[in-house]
């Protein structure tokens, strides 16, 4: 399954990192916030989350390009 993706995805998929990445945030970000007014706003901030997370991954920035 790992190698029927493209090779440029694979080498964002082989490992956990950019999931752990955006967990990290989210916590980071609900830590300071703490206490939601609703449900839908807590789910607005992680959805904002997870697409500029998306945005940097289409994008490949990257801040160390060991190649």
């Amino acid at each position: 399954m790992f190698l029927a993706f493209l090779s440029s995805h694979r080498q964002r998929l082989r490992t956990t990192n950019g999931l752990e990445r955006l967990n990290e945030e989210i916590k980071r970000r609900t830590r300071v916030i703490r206490i939601f007014p609703n449900r839908e706003s807590c789910l607005r901030l992680v959805s904002a989350l997870a697409a500029e997370q998306s945005c940097e991954w289409i994008s490949g920035k990257r801040y160390l390009n060991a190649i």
